[in-house]
């Protein structure tokens, strides 16, 4: 199958380009957010080309996975072809709602003809979708194997463009944190980066030799280096929001919105290397079971064949 997407959030395309299908990238000269083709800082397959939008009304598309409201237009403009009528579309939506719940109204909430696909059963139930069909495929992620050391006694935090996003995503949390453990901030424009982005492999090494993953985020759909750093074997700390109360059991780390307890947590966890390293381990079965590569793929070759028959 010949899938059109955007590249929008690299971790999840990174698992996403893993299926067996040929991936058209649209790619502008720029390379900015409508596009920016490959990536530089993930390993992806030769089955991703790029595509300028020139070349996209003679590629033969199957389907398009839509992930922003300007991207209706840009298919149109692009291919001349109607996502959902004439054109087979699933609408992804990354992202938990902003603003009052009341007005929690997805941008396709009128339209029958594209599916809207949540990354968390959160997101399913505080969007209104309206008269989209709705439905979820959690997250799955490339293993990047038991790479968990903790020969740091700090902590790690993977939060891209910290203190313009701020409370959102817990930023102030760390500060506060900062003042009984040393926290690390991985991530776009963040310490200890300077604004570099590290390729993928490079960041998990660093998140690995941290004793603990602190996720401080209050709003959020569901950070997927939270769910790699299960993977790599890291005991985690978390605020007990969206849908990292139902992903994180007690035995694979600390869930809680009391910030003395987060504070705690990290302590405790930070200090005792042994426990560490053993809720590390529960915690990277947890991520095992719950987010395989293989059931992500699976899922998603189903719902893209029940768009394309």
């Amino acid at each position: 199958m010949r899938v059109l997407l955007w590249h929008v959030h690299g971790s999840w395309t990174t698992s996403f380009v893993q299926g067996p299908h040929r991936y058209i990238l649209p790619v502008l000269p720029d390379r900015g957010p409508d596009g920016l083709g490959r990536a530089v800082t993930w390993d992806w397959p030769p089955s991703v080309v790029e595509a300028p939008p020139s070349q996209l009304r003679d590629e033969e598309v199957d389907v398009v996975v839509l992930q922003r409201p300007q991207e209706l237009g840009l298919v149109a403009d692009w291919l001349g072809r109607t996502p959902g009528r004439d054109l087979p579309a699933v609408y992804l939506e990354h992202n938990a709602p902003d603003g009052p719940v009341a007005d929690m109204r997805h941008p396709l909430a009128d339209r029958s003809d594209i599916p809207v696909v949540h990354v968390t059963w959160f997101n399913q139930m505080f969007w209104d979708t309206g008269a989209a069909p709705s439905r979820v495929i959690e997250h799955g992620v490339v293993d990047p194997g038991a790479r968990y050391t903790g020969e740091l006694a700090r902590a790690a935090a993977v939060i891209n463009d910290p203190m313009r996003r701020g409370r959102v995503t817990g930023t102030d949390l760390v500060s506060a944190a900062r003042a009984e453990v040393g926290v690390d901030l991985f991530g776009m424009r963040s310490e200890p980066l300077d604004g570099v982005d590290l390729p993928q492999h490079r960041l998990h090494d660093e998140m690995a030799r941290r004793r603990v993953y602190f996720h401080p985020n209050r709003w959020t759909s569901l950070g997927l280096s939270l769910i790699e750093a299960m993977h790599l074997g890291m005991p985690v700390v978390a605020l007990s929001t969206t849908e990292a109360a139902e992903v994180i059991p007690s035995e694979a780390g600390v869930i809680t919105n009391r910030l003395p307890a987060l504070v705690e947590g990290l302590r405790r966890l930070v200090n005792d290397p042994d426990e560490a390293a053993a809720v590390g381990r529960q915690a990277r079965q947890v991520a095992l079971e719950r987010f395989g590569l293989a059931r992500f793929l699976a899922d998603w070759d189903r719902q893209l064949l029940e768009v394309t028959t």
